[in-house]
């Protein structure tokens, strides 16, 4: 653990959201006020970085803390002694501490899962860590080196970049990239409920939609990915877009903070797009005006992020290149709208009803019998209720009922002409199920009141917690607290430790070479040259050469340790790979390590 990172992560984000919340009149909440200035700062970080680098500026982490501390330390000076720090326990104050301590639980599931094993999960992380340690080191999204990295140039960095920038002041990534991870998403707690809070007008539906979010499988794993950044944001956009009632400039802020959310990842910085068209027609429908400043707000974020990264991707890579290098299949007509998913199918109605102990891990599925039920109660009472919702109180509703039917649809397209990888759509549907759900809960806990009093209301509350803990809540717990697969293209578990005994024993950020795959390397906190092209090349034609050769290049280019694993047998063939293993240990020039049946680590 990094302490030193920990601390400026928050210092880079309060400081930049302190400044781009200066001009506009922030909530009268100290809470309130301060806890959303670290989404504000974080939705601008890499927005940041990547306007440094277009005036080719390196995105240094001094750079970016004298950046974020500028305008703070001006404020300090001029008002020190006008600082008048007051704070009352109000019911405000007490639902938000129940939220904060609805975030420190999350943060517990969601952290120690992440640690429950030595090595990093699935497939995309190793990958990311790849894009992570050329951004520490480079600093430059724009590098011409970049596209050598599966998740940069043309691919939306906001994620790597952000992490990269952490990486640069401690000496792991698997730590930076497992610790913040679950840091990001566990702060969708903070800023959903805050979001709610603006949304319904009610801190107590709130606070039960934040419960809800914490406890319905479908929201976010510990998953390491770019959509682990982009929907945490989605929240921090739509307060900021939420505030301009109070005040016109919050336009402008809601934009800037929306760059980052559409230049972090295909799918969901689309569907971002998709939930701000819903919500600003559905508004506009519902109050019967014209949004000037909430449609700029979208104008220009949308503006900003083409500026600064889609329209040079398009430049450089083309139209067709930058698609392409997005993982998109350009094709004909309407089928051309079609983005697949790796894990699409058809659902069915207890993948909605009935949560699982065991789901997937990159976006699992389900609701729960309990958060489902309060959604169909909500439905319903919307549907009886129908003229109510262009009452200006209910207006709320009627964008959550939209938000919905997007997500519901975006689920269950798996068959149709139109859609955007169904089965990450999960983690999307239940945004509009736990606000509607909240709803839900309240209509059942009015009725009771009406019926029997408090008591009878607070009896009612008392069984719907209970009973999502038990029908959500516990299958969320079990997903992401149970051991998670490294990834599909192990050969072995015997690799697999060989790997963790390197991150164990090895000094970190030592020169390991490998012949085939360079993710793992670097995950396991070595080092590797991935993105240049001398390393590239040499991994392709140094298997066939010589020891001696093989000796002389690794000792030119500063590598202290390489490793034949199963990967290299499986790429360069078994007999191959056993006997350049035997010249290797023959020849003088290298000293065996570690050994088992998935790899062998030398030192040279």
């Amino acid at each position: 653990m990094s302490p030193i990172t920990i601390v400026l992560f928050f210092v880079y984000c309060y400081g930049l959201g302190f400044t781009v919340s200066s001009f506009v009149k922030n909530s009268d909440n100290f809470l309130e006020r301060n806890l959303m200035r670290l989404g504000f700062g974080l939705s601008l970080l890499p927005f940041l970085a990547l306007v440094l680098n277009t005036v080719k500026i390196p995105a240094d982490w001094r750079i970016i803390l004298a950046l974020s501390l500028v305008y703070p330390s001006y404020y300090l000076f001029r008002n020190y002694n006008k600082f008048n720090f007051s704070f009352k326990l109000t019911k405000t104050n007490l639902s938000i501490f129940a939220m904060l301590v609805l975030f420190f639980v999350n943060f517990y599931i969601y952290g120690s899962g992440a640690f429950n094993y030595p090595y990093l999960e699935d497939d995309d992380s190793w990958a990311h860590a790849v894009g992570v340690k050329y951004m520490s080191i480079e600093k430059n999204a724009f590098g011409e080196d970049a596209e050598r990295i599966r998740y940069m140039n043309p691919y939306p960095p906001a994620y790597d970049v952000l992490f990269g920038i952490l990486h640069q002041i401690n000496d792991s990534v698997y730590w930076t990239m497992k610790f913040f991870n679950a840091l990001i998403i566990s702060l969708s707690t903070i800023f959903f409920y805050f979001f709610v809070k603006e949304f319904t007008g009610n801190r107590n539906k709130a606070l039960f939609a934040a419960f809800a979010l914490l406890s319905i499988p479908a929201f976010m794993s510990h998953f390491i990915w770019g959509i682990s950044l982009t929907v945490p944001l989605y929240f921090v956009v739509f307060y900021a877009v939420e505030r301009i009632k109070y005040d016109k400039r919050w336009w402008i802020l809601a934009g800037l903070v929306m760059v980052t959310v559409l230049t972090s990842s295909p799918t969901h910085s689309t569907y971002f797009g998709l939930f701000f068209v819903f919500y600003l027609l559905t508004k506009i429908v519902l109050e019967r005006k014209v949004l000037f400043y909430h449609a700029l707000a979208g104008l220009g974020g949308v503006l900003l992020s083409f500026v600064f990264w889609w329209i040079p991707m398009t430049v450089k890579y083309s139209l067709i290149g930058t698609l392409e290098g997005l993982g998109i299949s350009v094709g004909k007509g309407v089928g051309a709208l079609a983005v697949a998913g790796t894990a699409d199918r058809i659902y069915t109605f207890k993948d909605f009803f009935i949560a699982q102990e065991q789901n997937m891990i990159n976006n699992p599925v389900g609701i729960g019998i309990f958060l489902s039920i309060l959604t169909v109660i909500a439905l319903i009472f919307i549907f009886l209720r129908f003229k109510d919702l262009f009452k200006k109180e209910n207006h709320w509703l009627g964008i959550a009922l939209a938000w919905f039917v997007l997500t519901f649809y975006a689920v269950n397209a798996v068959n149709m002409p139109i859609k955007i990888s169904p089965f990450r759509a999960w983690m999307l549907l239940a945004i509009p199920v736990c606000i509607l759900a909240a709803e839900g809960a309240f209509n059942l806990m009015m009725i009771s009141k009406r019926s029997v009093g408090r008591i009878g209301m607070c009896i009612v509350l008392l069984i719907l917690l209970t009973g999502i803990y038990f029908t959500s809540t516990q299958q969320k717990i079990a997903v992401n607290t149970a051991t998670w697969p490294p990834g599909a293209f192990w050969t072995s578990g015997e690799e697999i430790g060989a790997y963790v005994w390197m991150k164990d024993n090895l000094p970190r950020n030592s020169h390991v070479f490998t012949f085939v795959n360079n993710g793992p390397v670097i995950g396991m906190d070595m080092y590797t040259c991935h993105w240049c092209e001398d390393v590239r090349g040499y991994m392709k034609q140094g298997f066939n050469q010589s020891i001696q050769e093989n000796y002389n290049w690794l000792k030119s280019e500063g590598y202290e340790y390489v490793v034949i694993d199963g990967q290299t047998s499986r790429a360069f063939g078994a007999d191959e790979t056993n006997n350049k293993i035997q010249q290797i240990a023959e020849s003088g020039f290298f000293t065996p390590m570690f050994q088992n049946q998935g790899a062998v680590i030398f030192r040279i």
